[in-house]
């Protein structure tokens, strides 16, 4: 897993989202865009961090900044995701984690003392000319809005 940094290129995705349509990365150009890459959809960390990014999205929208969430899970488990938490951006299947190993985002992890491969729970904004200009590894699920709006503003 090579891990991103502030200043390279956001590696280019095109996945499908919740309604199966494909959303690449490339169609949110002229507008900042908080990418965030969270384990598995519905479950109390991911909850905590959908639901705190749709509670700050107006504010986002504001400051001229789109959000889209990536997890392994199908567009079927991101549409149910959505729809129990009108989360309202959105939730691409990368399935395969081909896009979240390009963005440093699959990894070792352990729980429970035992160590596996998946998503490092993490969020990048990219500014409007596809650079990155925030990168968060690691990230707690409640410090998500704080460090992205931190970049934004």
């Amino acid at each position: 897993m090579a891990k991103l940094a502030v200043g390279d290129k956001a590696p280019a995705f095109a996945l499908r989202d919740q309604d199966g349509k494909t959303v690449r990365l490339s169609s949110f150009k002229g507008k900042r865009v908080v990418v965030y890459f969270y384990p598995k959809a519905d479950t109390p960390g991911c909850t905590t961090q959908s639901c705190n990014l749709r509670d700050a999205f107006p504010q986002l929208k504001k400051l001229n900044a789109a959000v889209v969430g990536i997890s392994p899970d199908p567009p079927e488990k991101q549409k149910k995701f959505d729809d129990k938490y009108g989360l309202g951006f959105p939730l691409l299947a990368d399935t395969d984690h081909a896009v979240a190993d390009a963005w440093g985002a699959w990894g070792e992890r352990s729980l429970y003392g035992r160590k596996f491969m998946g998503i490092v729970r993490s969020a990048f904004v990219v500014d409007e000319k596809g650079k990155l200009v925030g990168v968060f590894y690691k990230v707690s699920p409640k410090d998500t809005v704080a460090k992205v709006e931190s970049v934004l503003r």
